[in-house]
């Protein structure tokens, strides 16, 4: 191929890339002359990827095969909305060196363990203990299943059968009351005992329930499992009212599903805008707007004193004083990871279970993954890291070096019926980033970079571009070219929709 077809030219004002030996005349997407073009050197074309895992960017679903689903069976999404996913899968091999393993947990960090140690172990005996009584769930799921849109048997992640086909015997409805790391056993709360040659901890999280004065009384819900769901449902029927506590991804999406009941929301906000940790001011600002308009009353900045009531709630009491009347309240201030067994074995645990790239404890045979495991200093509390976490630990428990070097933080909105994508920093912490922000019809894009690198965007209204926005962090693409003047939002959406082509 010739120097002159390998040239190519970046529009500094729509990102829109021309391969010759001259730029065009004028930009054909944007109409930009000769002179708003400047020498563009592409990074080599690697060979185009086999995935035979798909990711969901609405909701987080893996799909195994060589394409992706037609839509998502989880949310409905349309196959275009799909990413290649490269977790620990069944290419991963281990050394065989484990014939006896337990999984502790019922979440899709269990789950995806049991799935990669099968493939890498295939003769391993799996135990997987869980306190809740029914079959492992896509957890992620229930706002979904608060709103209507899903039904209780939408909700397992496999049927009954999957787990005998993978070797893995189900302990479901009981509890491990303690890990005995030298006898290598656990024993449970219906007192038997189950011993393990490697073990591996995915036990998740617990909600927590700030110190107010009144939260035992009846009426006040926290959202953790599909009892939890089938509770608050119970205690508010359409016409009812419930304040929603906590405006973050859980608050707004449970504020959301109970509207579509037709009960009568309020959501309160102790910062002085939603999402704080996921958006900018102006981004809240949108959202904000338009949670309103879906007839939830949102109030931020604000604290709440107590739940009022006798043995039932009836209202909620502000530091100003103003009472909401309330037949229910959800709590959703975030979740501790259960991390006490861990304790209590002598793991290394600092907020949560302390964990290698390799997702391995303190102890060489002991693994942690998903809500419970703290990596890097990081809890994750989401669903795509703890399932990839998850294949980590069970791939890596049957002998096999895969190792987790983080991700950066992604999240999506659900049941609200906006698209939100939000991944990275989200606010520039110091002078040494920069930003380009633009509201226009269809949505609000934020993107921030440091150095020539993209570390965090928002898409707000149209996510169209999340994957590339997604594989852009992840591989550390270098758009120093783009950078050298000042991109507009059109220059980035046009140059991460080249690059996703």
């Amino acid at each position: 191929m010739s120097d002159q077809v390998k040239k190519a030219w970046i529009c500094n004002v729509c990102g829109y890339v021309h391969r010759g030996p001259e730029p065009p005349d004028t930009c054909p997407v944007c109409g930009a002359s000769s002179d708003d073009f400047e020498p563009y050197e592409e990074a080599p074309e690697a060979p185009a990827a086999v995935s035979s895992q798909w990711r969901c960017l609405v909701c987080d679903y893996v799909h195994q095969g060589d394409v992706p689903p037609e839509k998502c069976p989880l949310c409905s999404a349309p196959a275009g909305r799909f990413e290649p996913f490269e977790g620990a899968g069944p290419d991963a091999e281990g050394d065989g060196a484990c014939s006896r393993a337990v999984v502790i947990g019922g979440g899709i960090a269990a789950v995806s363990a049991v799935e990669a140690l099968h493939q890498a172990a295939p003769h391993a005996e799996i135990t997987m203990i869980s306190t809740e009584s029914g079959l492992p769930y896509y957890r992620l799921n229930l706002t979904r299943y608060l709103a209507g849109e899903v039904q209780a048997e939408d909700l397992p992640i496999h049927p009954e059968s999957w787990y005998g086909d993978n070797n893995a015997h189900l302990r479901m409805g009981t509890s491990v009351d303690a890990i005995d790391l030298d006898g290598r056993q656990v024993a449970l709360a219906d007192g038997a005992a189950v011993s393990f040659e490697k073990l591996i901890i995915a036990a998740g999280a617990h909600p927590f329930m700030p110190p107010i004065p009144g939260a035992s009384r009846e009426g006040v819900f926290t959202v953790r499992t599909i009892l939890d769901a089938d509770a608050l449902l119970a205690a508010v029927s359409r016409g009812g009212r419930c304040v929603c506590l906590g405006g973050g991804i859980l608050g707004l999406e449970t504020a959301g599903a109970l509207a579509k009941r037709g009960v009568q929301v309020e959501l309160l906000e102790g910062v002085p805008r939603l999402l704080p940790r996921q958006l900018n001011e102006q981004a809240a600002e949108i959202l904000e707007g338009y949670v309103n308009g879906l007839g939830i009353k949102v109030r931020t900045g604000v604290s709440v004193e107590a739940f009022l009531g006798d043995e039932r709630i009836r209202a909620v009491r502000l530091e100003d004083g103003a009472e909401i009347p309330a037949d229910a309240v959800c709590v959703t201030t975030g979740v501790r990871p259960n991390s006490y067994l861990a304790r209590r074995a002598g793991l290394r645990v600092n907020h949560g279970i302390i964990v290698d790239n390799l997702m391995r404890t303190s102890h060489p045979d002991v693994f942690a993954a998903g809500d419970v495991a703290e990596h890097g200093g990081i809890l994750y509390g989401l669903w795509m890291p703890a399932l990839y976490q998850g294949s980590m630990a069970g791939a890596n428990a049957a002998g096999t070096e895969r190792e987790f070097g983080g991700m950066p933080r992604a999240n999506t909105l659900k049941v609200l019926g906006l698209d939100l994508f939000s991944i990275g920093v989200a606010v520039p912490e110091d002078a040494s980033y920069r930003s380009s922000s633009e509201e226009r019809e269809g949505g609000y894009f934020h993107f921030v970079f440091r150095d020539t690198h993209l570390v965090g965007a928002i898409l707000l209204g149209d996510t169209s571009l999340a994957a590339a926005v997604s594989k852009a962090i992840e591989h550390r693409a270098d758009f120093s070219a783009l950078l050298r003047g000042r991109p507009s939002v059109a220059a980035i959406l046009g140059h991460l929709a080249q690059n996703a082509q």
